[in-house]
This record gives C-alpha cells, structure tokens and sequence, in this order.
C-alpha cells in the first residue's frame, strides 16, 4: 500500500484540474450508487424471511418441496436448478401418524387451508385439529364433525347463524348444507381472523379438493422437548416421504408463499439485472476515468520531459484513484441506499414483497461498491496511463500535442471480435425461434456496445465523416464543428458511447415490453369471442356453467381455470423450466371454440381431454415438440404429466400457452373456483347474479391493466439505466467542454464572437446526440428484432411518441452540456 499512497503530485492534480477531476468524481459516485442498490436487493433476497404467525407455536412443520427441480448434464457437468412452483406442493396427511411418532413430539397435525363461498362473501376454511396450534377457541358449542362447521364471529354474524342452525357452503366438493356446531373466535395465530370456517379435519382434504393431502403438517412438542433433537426425529420418522421439515423462521415460508416469489424476484433483480448494471456502470466510469487521464497527456508528456520516470507516472495515476475513488463510492452509497429503500418500497407497495419482509441494509454491499470503483479507477487510469508513461521523453510532447486516431493493436483486435461476434449471434437469433431467439439476442446489445467502446475512435471518425458532410454546407460555425469532429475523434468517442448505452438499453427494455403487451392485447381482442364474460374476485361459483347455460337465449358457456404450469425448453444443458400460462376449460373443444378462437394452425380442440392438452405455437417451439408429441410437464402443485399436443394454436401470448380440461387442473390447485365464464347469447342481467358481468372490450381491458401493472419492473430497469448513461453522457460532454478553454479563447482571440463560438458547440452537440442516436438505434434494432420475432412472431411495436420523447432527451443533453459550460467559459 506504501507505494500506492497519494504523493504531491497527486495531490496537486486534484488541485489545480477540478474540472477532470469532479467528471471522475460524478463517474464513480454514480457507479457506486448502483451496485450498491443492487447488492443491497440481492442480500435482502438472499437473507429474507418471514417470522411464523400461524406456525408460532409449532416448534416443527413438515412440508412438501415447494420447488420443481430440473437436472441438467451428467457426470462432473451434472447441475441441478430449483424453479418455484405456481402452487402449494402438499404432503399425504398418513405422514401426521409417522410425525407424531417421532422422540419428544405431543402430536402432529395435519393442516389445512382453503378457499369457501357463501352466498356472495366468500370464506377461509381449515380443519379444527388447527386450534392446538393457532389458539382459536370456542365460544360456544362444541367442535366440528363430519357434516358440521365452527364459524368465527365474522362469519356468522355475516350468515345470520347461530349454534344449531343450518348454513350452505360452497367448497371445492360442491354445494352442501353444514350444521353450525360451535362459534369461535380466531387466536393470534389464524391470520385470516374471524371470517373463517373451521370443519371436522377427516373431511377437510375432501373439501380442499385434495383427498389425502395436507398443506402441511404441524408437530407439537412435549414439555421440555428440544426442538432440534425433534426436528431430527420428525426428519429421520419423516425419510423418504419427500416431505421437508422446517424450524424457526422457515416455518414461516410455508405458510406465506409470497417469501419464495420475492426471494426469486429480489436476488434476480440483485444478480441479473444488477449484474449488468454493474458492468455498465463500471464500463462508463472507466471511460470517463480514462477520459480524465488522457485529457492529462500533456502534462504526463512535460513530466516525462524532465525527467520523470515511468515508474512515477504510474504511481501518480494510482495515488489519484485512491484520492478520488474511495470518497466517491462512499458518498454514492447513501443514494444507493435510498434508491434501493424506493424499489423495495414499490415491490410491496405492488403485493410482490410481503409485508413482513424487511430491507437488509449491511455493509457488505458498501464495501463491494466501493471497492469496485476502486478498481475500476486503477484499472482505468492503468490502462490510459500506459503509453504516456512508456513514451520516451524526446518524443512526449510531440505525441501529446497530437490525438492519435488509431486504438492500440489489442483493443482493436477485441473491437473486432466484439463486432463480429455480435453480428453472428444477430444471425443466430434471427435463425432461432422462441426462447433461443432471445436468449441469443440477450448477448448481441452486451457485444455490439462492447464493439462500439472498444472501436470508439474509428466510430467516431466514421461517424464525423458521416455526419459532417452536411454540416459542411450548413454555414461557418456548422463546418468548424464538423473538422473539429473530425480532428478529435477520441474526445468525439467519449460522448458518444454513453448516449449509445442509454438509447440502446432503455429502447431493448422498453419496447421489448411494449412489443408483447401490443402482440397479446392484439391476440386477446382477437381470441375473446364471446358476448358476456362474467368474473368474481373470489371465484366463481362451481355450478355458474349450468345455470349461465339455462339463462334465456345462452348458446354456449365454458368456464375458465387460470393457473401456471412449468414447461421445460431449450435443450442439453441449457435447459430450464418456463412459467407458462394454462387456462383449464370445461366443456369439449367444439364448446370452447364458440367463445375463444385461439387460432388452431395444426390438430384440432376437439380432442382436448384427459392426457391430451393444445398448446400455443411459440411455447411448442421453444419445448420442441409437435402435434402427436408429448409434452412433460409440471403441473402447478409439482405433479409430473406428460399429456399429449393434440392442437398447435397462434393467441397463446394473450390468451393461454397451454389449454387443457378443467377436469384435469382442478385437483392441483388451491382454488377450484374458475376465474372466467365466457357466455356466447343470453342477457347480461341474466348473467348478473353469477358475478360481474362485461363483454370482451371490458375483459381485455382488465387483462390489459393487470399486464401493464407487472410492466412497471422494465421501465424502472430502463429509467435507472438509462438515467445512469445519461448523466454519464452529461459528465463526460462537461469535462470535455471545461478542458477546451484554451481552444475556445483561441477562436476568440483569432476573431470570432461568442456567438459564433457557442453556435459552434451546439452544432458538436448535436452531432454527438445524433450519431449516439444512430448507433443506439441499430443496436437495439438488431436485438429487439430477433428478440421479439422469437418470443410473438411478430416484428416489435415502437410507440413513436415514446421513441420520439429517447430521441428529444439525448438531443435536450447533448445540447445542453455542451452550451451550459461553455458559456462558463466564455465569461473568463
């Protein structure tokens, strides 16, 4: 550390160019701010839990895996991924005997919960046998048996019904009368309070619509039991069931499901896209820390002159990282700190972080962004310090007093892998179809931008020549703006690269969203078929398509079960499971295709059925798999299917992926209930007692909000990146401006006015900002194509007023940074 210790040299650097200095400044901070944020989500998802609310008093729950994993490659190249299931995995409710079993256990008792309609309201049921844990207790009346519920106070007050009375229910078995036995109030630990109904726990499965399954299993222990030397014996009595025990604050993961999606979500947001916001932060930084450095050439250059050796000018450059980098990454992490608090407000705001979840705020997410400006400074600084510190004195300053056009051997070597690189994946993902167009597109905005860093000046100069013609006839101060393009390609480059990443990334993440959003509202509008589409937040009721079909002038009903199912694509070891989207529907094919045309190009409807489902094209695919194949699949509670594609169609991005008989989804779910009653004929008013009732503009309007409601994550991705490459363009348009003083009062001194001279400036502005335009334009051009082809088929849909407002923004910068210091500088 000795030799790395900031030295006069250093000091006075920062002293006397503060302009240089404050861009580096500005760079790091700005780097800073955004590993930090980021590091900050992935630690809260790494370390989020959930404090057990109705498992409190259970020192030990047993739990099916919750996660479908996928083994890919064998031998040394054998992994393993986990994937969330879209519903609860449950365990044999047989297991409770085996638990109860286990060394220091009081009994263990299987657990359920489920969804229950009354009337209009709708309820939350479980098994009795839940009190021992949860502390509700009687009011009045005795426990449930079978034909017989317990209701909490909310509940009967709701049903007018006391001890004694009759009330019908509705559950996933169907509509039957229940005998109220007993009146309950809900103990700390039944979240769902009073508005609950409590049945006897031999019949619970059967009405959860799960025979033999529990939720859970919950195992109390006797007093004084350990609750480690439990769980290992609930673990060993529990070997081989599959089932998993859990233990403290894991107990609370099993009964909120929303821990294991906001985990998933926090540490993807934390590692993926925060990883690449890393590597954009790091790379703008670099350029300017590289910019400051070079803008310093001459005085390297005068150093070297008298005497100065290698050795000194290389410590000077380390001794300036360490003056400047350390301070800007601290002081960028209070920014970082709150912007991550701002995201993770927003994520529980929108239902995606449970609300007892709280943000991790350590130092490690600190020490890692600071210590990566560091290195990015000393690496930067290395790299630009390099040739002035091994030029010879004699040719020092005739070097400086001249830019050199031509990258070095190596840096244009891996331009040109870059570039050639991308443009064969551009190939590759326009060949590929599915999720491997855009996993391959993913790759070709990473390397073209990689290309367009490395290969700065020559893009510069070509964009210079390009640009310039026109300016050479657009008067004085436009052809000087144009020959100074031309003769500073590399201050030229330093501006236009990170106007290239803000158009590029901010375009890909926006209008990716936008082109899918466009393709299913498109496909939706075109699929809904029917005249009446009736809905219910809690579901509808079971027998809605008996009594919609019996209404006066109703042609055709079928009821919808929305749900997810897990597909595996892609193939070898590049394989992973996909959420898809799978509607279960009741009734035949020729039913279904009078409320829904889901645009069949190959197989018929007709045959959807038991074993046998209809897929859509895109996701067929991607899973590779034809009419007459099988598909394996999970189902959304882990259960392995492999049915067969009966019927390939074209609407499943606004519709449903995959199309199989309710019959068959139904008892994998939590929720019997169907979500949508599509009606061809009939009166609304008829229809209104099912639910709410709207025709198919109504419907898509709704699925239309939902979709823009889970968009919100691109525009954000796109807002911080994008804002970061544009105060990196602001940055770097402002050092370059503040360090040509002595250029400006050269044209001053040679005649020209202050007019001229600022006219000038805006006309390099504006170039800057069209050829960053340009070059951002065709990145996100050559990935958004194929990227978008693959996933709809379609070509992607650019809303011009938001490309327009891109393409003002960059404009607006360049102007303005450009013409705001200058006028500074002008006035000295």
């Amino acid at each position: 550390m000795r030799r790395l210790a900031p030295n006069g040299l250093a000091r006075a650097a920062v002293r006397f160019k503060p302009a240089s200095f404050a861009g580096t400044f500005v760079a790091l901070m700005t780097a800073a701010l955004i590993v930090s944020a980021c590091g900050i989500l992935l630690e809260t998802g790494a370390r989020a839990s959930v404090p057990p609310q109705r498992y409190a008093k259970a020192p030990v729950v047993a739990a099916a895996d919750q996660y479908a994993r996928l083994v890919t490659g064998s031998g040394d190249s054998r992994s393993e991924s986990a994937y969330l299931l879209p519903d609860t995995a449950r365990v044999d409710t047989a297991l409770a005997a085996r638990a109860a079993r286990a060394p220091g256990a009081e009994r263990a008792v299987p657990d359920f919960t489920f969804p229950v309609r009354r009337g209009d309201g709708a309820l939350t049921g479980h098994g009795w046998g839940s009190h021992a844990f949860t502390g509700t207790a009687l009011t009045s009346g005795t426990g449930p048996r079978t034909g017989e519920v317990v209701l909490g106070t909310a509940a009967a007050r709701a049903a007018r019904a006391g001890v004694g009375d009759t009330v019908t229910l509705e559950t996933a078995a169907g509509r039957a009368d229940f005998r109220v036995s007993g009146l309950a109030t809900a103990g700390p630990g039944d979240t769902t309070g009073d508005a609950t109904g409590w049945f006897a726990d031999a019949q619970s499965p059967a009405l959860a619509g799960h025979p033999g399954k529990a939720d859970a299993i919950a195992v109390l222990a006797k007093d004084g039991a350990d609750p480690d030397a439990l769980a290992a014996g609930v673990r060993k009595a529990l070997a081989g069931s599959g089932a998993r025990v859990h233990t403290g604050d894991d107990r609370g993961a099993v009964e909120d499901r929303g821990l294991g999606y906001a985990k998933e979500m926090l540490t993807g947001l934390g590692g993926s896209f925060g990883g690449i916001s890393a590597a954009v932060a790091v790379f703008t930084a670099s350029g300017t820390v590289a910019l400051s450095v070079a803008q310093r050439a001459r005085e390297f250059a005068l150093l070297r002159a008298i005497g100065a050796t290698p050795r000194q000018i290389r410590r000077a450059v380390a001794a300036e990282a360490l003056l400047v980098a350390p301070v800007a990454g601290l002081v960028g992490c209070l920014p970082g700190a709150a912007l991550a608090h701002w995201w993770f407000g927003q994520l529980q705001d929108r239902g995606a972080v449970p609300d007892a979840v709280s943000l991790h705020v350590s130092w490690i997410p600190a020490l890692v962004a600071v210590a990566t400006g560091l290195l990015t400074a000393l690496t930067a600084g290395w790299a630009a310090g390099r040739r002035p510190a091994r030029t010879k004195p004699g040719q020092a300053l005739t070097e400086a007093s001249v830019e050199r056009l031509r990258p070095g051997v190596i840096r244009t070597l891996l331009g040109l892998g870059a570039l050639a690189g991308g443009g064969s994946l551009t190939v590759v993902a326009a060949r590929s179809a599915g999720d491997d167009a855009a996993n391959a597109a993913l790759g070709v905005v990473m390397l073209f931008m990689l290309a367009v860093a490395l290969l700065g000046p020559l893009v510069a100069w070509t964009c210079a020549q390009l640009l310039g013609l026109p300016l050479d006839r657009a008067g004085a101060e436009a052809s000087l703006a144009a020959a100074n393009s031309r003769a500073n390609a590399r201050r030229l480059a330093s501006a236009i690269t990170p106007i290239v990443l803000a158009i590029a990334f901010a375009s890909t993440l926006v209008f990716m969203h936008t082109s899918e959003s466009h393709v299913a509202a498109g496909q939706l509008r075109a699929g809904v078929t029917a005249d009446h589409i009736v809905t219910d937040p809690a579901g509808l009721p079971g027998d809605a398509v008996e009594r919609a079909a019996r209404a006066p002038g109703v042609e055709s009903a079928v009821s919808l079960l929305d749900t997810q199912v897990l597909v595996p694509v892609g193939s070898g070891a590049d394989r992973w499971l996909q959420g898809t989207a799978a509607q279960g529907v009741s009734g035949s094919g020729a039913q279904l295709a009078r409320v829904q045309d889901l645009d069949v190009r190959s197989g018929s409807l007709d045959r959807v059925g038991r074993g046998r489902i209809a897929v859509d094209r895109t996701l067929a695919t991607s899973a590779k798999v034809r009419v007459g194949d099988r598909l394996p699949l999970y189902l959304p509670d882990g259960t392995r299917a492999s049915p067969e594609v009966v019927a390939v169609y074209g609407r499943g991005i606004g519709l449903a992926a995959v199309t199989m008989d309710r019959a068959s989804l139904a008892p994998h779910v939590t929720s019997g209930f169907d979500s949508a009653l599509l009606v061809r004929g009939g009166d609304a008013r008829a229809l209104a007692p099912l639910g709410r009732v709207t025709d198919a503009s109504g419907y898509a309007l709704e699925r239309n909000m939902d979709r823009e409601l889970n968009a919100w994550a691109n525009y954000t991705m796109a807002a911080v990146l994008g804002g970061f490459a544009a105060v990196a363009a602001v940055n770097t348009l402002v050092m370059t401006v503040l360090d040509r003083r002595r250029e400006l009062a050269v044209l001053r001194l040679v005649g020209s006015t202050r007019r001229q001279v600022l006219g000038m400036l805006r006309w390099e502005g504006l170039l800057v900002a069209v050829a960053g335009i340009v070059l951002g334009t065709a990145i996100a051009a050559a990935t958004l194509i194929p990227m978008v082809r693959g996933l709809t088929g379609e070509a992607p849909y650019v809303p011009p007023l938001v490309y327009a407002a891109f393409t003002a923004g960059a404009v607006g910068l360049g102007l303005l940074a450009t013409t705001l210091p200058a006028r500074m500088a002008l006035r000295r």
